[in-house]
């Protein structure tokens, strides 16, 4: 993998800063541990679920609804294990 970050990569990490701690909790910890050296199809997801507005992720991330795919949900599955554990 290549020192240099791709313009894609610069832009998903900027999108990932929320500034909601809902929300944060779980991008910051990925983005500063993962996202880097993750494989491109996470990357991608990774990149999905940043694009999403606020409201849904709260949702998704508190389990009130799910995302429309089942990779999404999975991936979310994944960021809530590496910070509770």
């Amino acid at each position: 993998m290549s020192d240099e970050m791709t313009l894609e990569e610069r832009k998903v990490i900027y999108r990932a800063r929320r500034g909601l701690k809902e929300i944060d909790v779980y991008f910051d910890p990925y983005v500063k541990n993962c996202y880097l050296s993750a494989e491109p199809a996470e990357k991608a997801l990774f990149a999905e679920l940043v694009d999403q507005e606020d409201p849904d992720l709260l949702d998704w991330f508190m389990e009130v609804g799910e995302p429309p795919r089942t990779e999404l949900k999975e991936f979310i599955l994944k960021l809530k294990h590496n910070v509770h554990g």
